[in-house]
């Protein structure tokens, strides 16, 4: 009887320290704000003139409530977990909803836009939102916020505010790899200096408007997107990935490392830590088992090899079970890929943050 007391006590004292710590947490991140592409886009391009939507079937088909909300994938992006888990919302709305909360407000919202990248260049072909229209998105965030909480209590949240910085993707596949437009003026190396300086940019604005603790995203493996393996008829060589590009991102995610380091040091009082997304996702593709994977070279939707945004609608054939693909379209990962990668992030990144 005595064991059996003492292991209902410990478990009782278990669930305390769990709650506790999810309110530690939400207290020491009162908000989420959210820059990038369409990694973490929550649906503002639901309300911008672009073609690169996925406010339709059957993207958001295992979101809460089975409804399309522009996020692409089949349910929620690693924003929405990270929210869900530091006691915040299960997902984080987009700043353009005319439907905004005050209370969505308090807690944080989205800025990103699918298509969007550090280059303008890379905007002016998708038509989407750019980095630096986020900026000023997020400078009408703070003085709503301040008419909603009053000015220091907007200061306390924004300063203590997570902030996740995750693009990149769509400024080598637009720029370089499958429309050269920027290989004229730069080799590799030089464009990856180019957008890192664009970073470093970016991330200075930010803590100039009260951002603290942001978390940059490296890249993750471009060259194992069914549609990367696609553009380069990798897929005649049993669809393998195009390992020039994964190379390359290697290349870009060291770089990255080195500029997080240099941008912490030169803006006192923040913490800016490197999101490394390769090396987990690098794992789903060779270890696919132990994620519950059986497909890892196609998407969920059509063929799985060209299928995005407006080829992948309610009349394109899909998959019985997104869970069990890597990728839901022909380059964005399914909600089972995103779930991990936040527990990746939450076991990896918040930490240092804090």
């Amino acid at each position: 009887m005595a064991h059996i007391i003492l292991f209902v006590v410990l478990i009782l004292n278990l669930s305390h320290s769990m709650c506790h710590a999810t309110r530690s947490n939400a207290t020491k991140f009162p908000a989420a704000l959210i820059f990038g592409d369409s990694t973490v886009d929550s649906g503002n391009n639901d309300y911008t003139a672009t073609l690169f939507k996925a406010n339709h079937s059957p993207y958001g088909m295992n979101f809460p409530g089975g409804q399309s909300t522009g996020r692409f994938s089949d349910g929620m992006l690693v924003p929405d977990f990270l929210a869900s888990s530091l006691g915040l919302k299960e997902s984080i709305p987009p700043f353009l909803d005319p439907q905004l909360s005050d209370e969505d407000v308090k807690t944080g919202v989205n800025f990103a836009s699918a298509g969007s990248g550090f280059d303008d260049l890379t905007t002016a072909i998708s038509g989407a939102i750019p980095m630096s229209k986020q900026i000023e998105m997020f400078k009408s965030y703070i003085d709503r916020l301040k008419n909603v909480v009053g000015e220091q209590a907007a200061t306390d949240i924004v300063n203590n505010a997570l902030i996740v910085i995750s693009a990149g993707s769509n400024d080598f596949i637009f720029n370089f790899y499958d429309l050269p437009t920027r290989s004229s003026l730069y080799n590799i190396s030089g464009y990856q200096d180019f957008l890192l300086e664009k970073i470093r940019d970016i991330v200075k604005q930010i803590y100039d408007l009260g951002g603290r603790k942001i978390a940059i995203a490296g890249l993750s493996p471009i060259g194992c997107t069914p549609i990367q393996m696609t553009a380069k008829f990798s897929y005649v060589f049993d669809q393998m990935c195009v390992e020039e590009e994964n190379s390359d991102v290697v290349a870009y995610n060291t770089k990255l490392v080195d500029l997080v380091s240099q941008v912490q040091a030169s803006l006192a009082g923040s913490k800016v830590v490197y999101a490394d997304l390769y090396t987990p996702f690098t794992d789903m593709f060779k270890n696919p088992q132990n994620y519950g994977f059986e497909e890892t070279k196609r998407g969920c939707c059509g063929t799985g090899r060209v299928e995005m945004g407006p080829l992948c609608t309610a009349l394109t054939p899909l998959c019985s079970d997104p869970s069990k693909f890597i990728f839901f379209d022909a380059i964005h990962p399914t909600q089972a890929v995103y779930k991990s990668l936040a527990q990746y992030m939450i076991d990896n990144v918040l930490d240092k943050l804090l």
